[in-house]
């Protein structure tokens, strides 16, 4: 083990953990993208020895281990050793949970995905490139990927029946600066480029740096593919009238139509004859006794891979049809979320107090407390953000609602992140019942057919925030 991360920003690799307010953390993100049932078994016993017993799924599908010790990080890495698992190093090329056997998706985003990491991995610019810095390639399909941050991102479009790749740099699917249509060979050369540009800026530097002004210049490859760069096609080969050749797309006036992802909740089939049953942990979050516990129900149903995926949910591989049905409401008896309208999927809460130290409050109770009484607050037209500190690690970007713990009590910040100045106070006992009187006030006012989201921006901080101290 090379040492602690303290850094805030680095990435708590196995090699490194990151001390935290609960201790170190490890993340870990397997090579093969998931584990067998009795591997994950055995890595959720080795969780609750050496660790606090907490394990995680974070927004981006990693998995993660909380409340280690410097000497009980090693015995897990012996653990995670012994039970075969090898975990992904370098700079993070992020692919779909389930690349190669998505029925749906567009194109397979392996094969690219690996030309990348080796075109990384052979100009040695893992070691320059800062420990933040990820990728990813998307194939469409049922797991999005768009929400995802990424300093380059890769996303299929399928035209007649050639797949070309629409690079874009510095953010999610929605606000990444478009770069250009290639096919796979200008593709990696491309991203190899852009890349070199942020290493160029320091270990700080990140995608959203060089979006300015910027144009990568690669040489073209033998295979070309420039011919079709002038044309337009939507991402499922219908011809839509979104221009997506280069000249465009360098201007920045021009994004991919946006791709429908259906939920990964559920049952549904693969493209290998056999299905996958999809579930989130709440807040991402669940005790290794009872993750293992799901584990075993599944293998006993006849599951026989378990995958982590983005936005904090789990695919398992395996059962039939008939046999995901019992293991979906097994799943529901332990806790885990199996309905895509459950309110507990749009609230986004930490640790909290007891587990992390940095915490004012408890963050998961009255996160639970507040999905029960406000379901018709979380439509899922927002994230509403629960967090114990002002760092806000489980949610660091805005929120239409952040509901933050400090010396002065429970703060409301709205619309913006947990280091916002609150807009109100209210004593940590009564901040679920503070968020009720904010839920009753958009019950009141509501128009017909608004999102919550949209009456919270049209009636403003002043009126929430006196809703939620009054009391």
């Amino acid at each position: 083990m090379t040492g602690l991360a303290q850094r805030r920003g680095a990435c708590p690799a196995l090699s490194a953990p990151m001390q935290t307010g609960d201790g170190l953390l490890v993340r870990l993100n397997p090579v093969a993208v998931g584990l067998p049932t009795a591997a994950l078994i055995g890595l959720c016993e080795s969780a609750a020895r050496h660790g606090n017993g907490i394990m995680e799924i974070t927004q981006r599908g990693s998995i993660q281990i909380r409340g280690l010790t410097p000497e009980s990080a090693l015995l897990l890495t012996e653990d995670v050793n012994a039970l075969g698992i090898s975990v992904r190093t370098g700079v993070p090329v992020e692919t779909s949970p389930l690349a190669g056997i998505d029925p749906d998706e567009i194109a397979d985003p392996r094969p690219l995905a690996e030309a990348i990491r080796t075109a990384v991995e052979s100009a040695g610019l893992s070691r320059r490139l800062g420990p933040k810095v990820s990728l990813v390639v998307d194939g469409g399909g049922r797991v999005g990927m768009g929400a995802l941050l990424a300093d380059v991102r890769l996303t299929a479009v399928r035209r007649e029946q050639e797949t070309y790749w629409h690079l874009a740099v510095g953010g999610t699917a929605d606000t990444a600066r478009p770069v250009g249509l290639f096919a796979k060979a200008d593709a990696v050369a491309t991203t190899l480029e852009t890349l070199k540009a942020i290493a160029a800026l320091g270990r700080e530097g990140r995608g959203r740096n060089i979006v300015a002004g910027y144009t990568p210049t690669p040489n073209p490859s033998p295979q070309g593919g420039g011919e079709s760069h002038d044309s337009q096609a939507a991402p499922d080969g219908r011809n839509d009238g979104a221009d997506l050749s280069p000249s465009s797309l360098l201007g920045g006036v021009a994004r991919l139509p946006p791709l429908d992802s259906a939920s990964p909740l559920g049952t549904f089939p693969l493209a290998n004859a056999t299905h996958a049953l999809g579930i989130a942990l709440p807040f991402g979050s669940m005790p290794a006794e009872t993750l293992a516990a799901l584990a075993r129900a599944a293998a006993d149903l006849g599951a026989t891979e378990i995958r982590a995926a983005p936005g904090r949910t789990l695919l398992l591989l395996g059962p039939a049809a008939e046999s995901a049905a019992t293991l979906q409401a097994k799943a529901a008896a332990l806790g885990f979320v199996t309905d895509a309208a459950d309110p507990r999927l749009f609230i986004a809460a930490c640790p909290g107090a007891p587990a992390c130290t940095s915490a004012h409050m408890g963050t998961r109770p009255l996160a639970e407390q507040i999905a029960q009484q406000d379901a018709d607050l979380l439509d899922g037209s927002f994230t509403l953000h629960v967090s114990g500190c002002a760092k806000g690690c489980a949610h660091p970007g805005t929120a239409a609602l952040t509901l933050v713990g400090g010396e002065n009590g429970a703060g409301l910040v709205v619309n913006g992140t947990a280091k916002t100045l609150p807009a109100g106070y209210a004593s940590r006992y009564d901040a679920a019942r503070g968020i009720g009187r904010v839920a009753a006030l958009v019950e009141t006012e509501r128009r017909p057919d608004e999102t919550a989201a949209a009456c919270l921006a049209r009636l403003g901080a002043v009126a929430i925030a006196t809703a939620f101290a009054e009391g």
